[in-house]
Protein backbone atom coordinates (compact mmCIF):
# COMPACT_ATOMS: atom_id res chain seq x y z
CA UNK A 1 0.00 0.00 0.00
CA UNK A 2 1.60 3.90 -0.92
CA UNK A 3 1.68 5.73 1.92
CA UNK A 4 -0.51 8.29 0.51
CA UNK A 5 -3.24 6.00 0.35
CA UNK A 6 -2.74 4.99 3.97
CA UNK A 7 -2.03 8.72 5.69
CA UNK A 8 -5.50 9.79 4.08
CA UNK A 9 -6.95 6.87 5.88
CA UNK A 10 -8.19 7.74 9.36
CA UNK A 11 -5.06 7.76 11.88
CA UNK A 12 -6.97 8.20 15.04
CA UNK A 13 -6.89 4.70 17.01
CA UNK A 14 -10.24 5.56 18.86
CA UNK A 15 -11.47 4.08 14.99
CA UNK A 16 -10.34 0.53 16.02
CA UNK A 17 -13.78 -0.20 18.19
CA UNK A 18 -15.74 -2.97 19.05
CA UNK A 19 -19.09 -3.94 17.00
CA UNK A 20 -22.11 -5.12 19.16
CA UNK A 21 -21.03 -8.89 18.82
CA UNK A 22 -17.47 -7.73 20.74
CA UNK A 23 -15.36 -8.37 16.94
CA UNK A 24 -13.23 -5.18 16.46
CA UNK A 25 -14.05 -3.40 14.15
CA UNK A 26 -10.40 -2.41 12.38
CA UNK A 27 -9.88 0.66 11.08
CA UNK A 28 -8.06 1.69 7.60
CA UNK A 29 -5.08 1.89 9.27
CA UNK A 30 -5.10 -1.22 11.30
CA UNK A 31 -5.66 -3.28 8.10
CA UNK A 32 -2.59 -1.50 6.54
CA UNK A 33 -0.80 -2.31 9.59
CA UNK A 34 -1.55 -6.03 9.43
CA UNK A 35 -0.74 -6.24 5.89
CA UNK A 36 2.73 -4.95 6.73
CA UNK A 37 3.14 -7.57 8.84
CA UNK A 38 1.56 -10.02 7.22
CA UNK A 39 4.17 -8.97 4.15
CA UNK A 40 6.80 -9.76 7.11
CA UNK A 41 6.09 -10.69 10.56
CA UNK A 42 9.66 -9.07 11.38
CA UNK A 43 9.13 -5.65 9.23
CA UNK A 44 10.64 -3.00 11.99
CA UNK A 45 7.64 -0.68 13.49
CA UNK A 46 9.49 2.19 12.23
CA UNK A 47 9.57 0.95 8.38
CA UNK A 48 5.44 0.01 8.81
CA UNK A 49 4.99 3.38 10.60
CA UNK A 50 6.34 5.08 7.58
CA UNK A 51 3.99 3.27 5.04
CA UNK A 52 0.91 3.44 6.83
CA UNK A 53 1.51 7.31 8.30
CA UNK A 54 2.10 6.86 11.74
CA UNK A 55 5.18 6.77 14.59
CA UNK A 56 7.28 4.33 15.90
CA UNK A 57 4.95 3.96 18.53
CA UNK A 58 2.26 4.66 17.62
CA UNK A 59 2.23 1.42 15.16
CA UNK A 60 3.80 -0.30 18.09
CA UNK A 61 0.51 0.71 20.41
CA UNK A 62 -1.63 -0.56 17.31
CA UNK A 63 0.25 -3.92 17.19
CA UNK A 64 -0.43 -4.73 20.79
CA UNK A 65 -3.52 -3.81 20.75
CA UNK A 66 -4.46 -6.22 17.93
CA UNK A 67 -2.36 -9.27 19.71
CA UNK A 68 -4.40 -8.09 22.59
CA UNK A 69 -7.40 -8.29 21.10
CA UNK A 70 -6.86 -11.46 19.55
CA UNK A 71 -6.99 -10.30 15.91
CA UNK A 72 -3.82 -11.36 14.82
CA UNK A 73 -0.81 -13.48 16.35
CA UNK A 74 2.79 -13.08 14.50
CA UNK A 75 4.18 -16.74 14.91
CA UNK A 76 6.98 -18.74 13.10
CA UNK A 77 5.00 -20.09 10.49
CA UNK A 78 7.12 -24.33 9.05
CA UNK A 79 7.00 -26.36 6.70
CA UNK A 80 6.10 -30.03 8.33
CA UNK A 81 8.41 -31.93 6.60
CA UNK A 82 11.35 -30.20 7.32
CA UNK A 83 10.71 -30.39 11.27
CA UNK A 84 10.16 -34.23 11.63
CA UNK A 85 5.68 -34.74 10.57
CA UNK A 86 5.68 -36.51 7.30
CA UNK A 87 2.28 -37.22 7.71
CA UNK A 88 -0.94 -34.60 7.44
CA UNK A 89 -4.69 -35.47 6.91
CA UNK A 90 -7.85 -33.54 6.67
CA UNK A 91 -10.71 -35.61 8.77
CA UNK A 92 -14.22 -34.88 8.46
CA UNK A 93 -15.71 -36.02 11.61
CA UNK A 94 -19.83 -36.20 12.25
CA UNK A 95 -21.28 -35.85 15.68
CA UNK A 96 -23.70 -37.11 17.82
CA UNK A 97 -25.43 -34.19 19.55
CA UNK A 98 -23.66 -30.98 20.56
CA UNK A 99 -20.43 -30.04 18.63
CA UNK A 100 -18.83 -28.17 21.13
CA UNK A 101 -17.30 -30.49 23.56
CA UNK A 102 -16.32 -32.55 20.68
CA UNK A 103 -14.28 -29.41 18.77
CA UNK A 104 -13.18 -28.42 22.48
CA UNK A 105 -11.68 -32.13 22.94
CA UNK A 106 -9.95 -31.89 19.39
CA UNK A 107 -8.67 -28.51 20.32
CA UNK A 108 -6.60 -29.88 22.70
CA UNK A 109 -4.39 -32.26 21.16
CA UNK A 110 -1.51 -31.29 20.15
CA UNK A 111 -1.32 -33.00 16.58
CA UNK A 112 -4.53 -31.06 15.47
CA UNK A 113 -4.11 -27.77 13.57
CA UNK A 114 -7.06 -26.69 13.37
CA UNK A 115 -11.03 -27.34 13.66
CA UNK A 116 -13.67 -25.86 12.01
CA UNK A 117 -17.15 -26.19 12.58
CA UNK A 118 -19.02 -27.05 9.36
CA UNK A 119 -22.16 -26.65 7.27
CA UNK A 120 -22.34 -29.76 4.62
CA UNK A 121 -21.18 -33.75 5.06
CA UNK A 122 -19.24 -33.19 7.95
CA UNK A 123 -19.76 -31.25 11.08
CA UNK A 124 -15.82 -30.31 12.36
CA UNK A 125 -13.28 -30.74 9.73
CA UNK A 126 -9.61 -31.02 11.48
CA UNK A 127 -6.44 -30.72 10.05
CA UNK A 128 -3.90 -33.22 11.68
CA UNK A 129 -0.04 -32.86 11.52
CA UNK A 130 1.79 -36.67 12.81
CA UNK A 131 5.40 -38.02 12.16
CA UNK A 132 4.63 -41.06 10.27
CA UNK A 133 1.33 -43.41 9.13
CA UNK A 134 1.08 -45.36 12.54
CA UNK A 135 0.88 -41.89 14.39
CA UNK A 136 -1.81 -40.75 12.34
CA UNK A 137 -3.54 -44.23 12.67
CA UNK A 138 -3.33 -43.62 16.73
CA UNK A 139 -4.84 -40.15 16.60
CA UNK A 140 -7.69 -41.18 14.49
CA UNK A 141 -8.37 -44.50 15.90
CA UNK A 142 -7.00 -43.98 19.37
CA UNK A 143 -8.08 -40.80 20.58
CA UNK A 144 -10.34 -38.74 18.06
CA UNK A 145 -12.89 -41.48 17.26
CA UNK A 146 -13.10 -42.41 21.52
CA UNK A 147 -14.73 -39.46 22.01
CA UNK A 148 -18.28 -40.44 22.77
CA UNK A 149 -20.09 -37.95 20.62
CA UNK A 150 -17.92 -39.17 17.77
CA UNK A 151 -20.38 -40.79 14.90
CA UNK A 152 -17.95 -41.14 12.07
CA UNK A 153 -14.55 -39.94 10.18
CA UNK A 154 -13.33 -39.73 7.05
CA UNK A 155 -9.77 -39.01 6.74
CA UNK A 156 -8.08 -37.29 3.54
CA UNK A 157 -4.86 -37.96 3.60
CA UNK A 158 -2.59 -35.04 1.81
CA UNK A 159 -0.17 -36.37 -0.64
CA UNK A 160 1.35 -33.20 -1.97
CA UNK A 161 0.81 -29.34 -0.15
CA UNK A 162 0.85 -27.36 -3.40
CA UNK A 163 0.23 -24.19 -1.29
CA UNK A 164 0.06 -23.17 1.77
CA UNK A 165 -0.27 -19.56 2.50
CA UNK A 166 -1.69 -16.85 5.44
CA UNK A 167 -1.81 -14.12 2.93
CA UNK A 168 -5.27 -13.68 2.43
CA UNK A 169 -4.79 -9.95 3.08
CA UNK A 170 -6.95 -7.66 4.92
CA UNK A 171 -10.35 -7.60 2.29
Amino acid sequence: MHSEAVASRSADPRDSRESRNGTPQLDAVSLAIIEQLQQDGRRPYAAIGKAVGLSEAAVRQRVQKLLDQGVMQIVAVTDPLTVGFRRQAMVGINVEGDLDPVADALTAMPEVEYVVMTAGSFDLLVEVVCEDDDHLLDVINKRIRALPAVRSTESFVYLKLKKQTYMWGTR
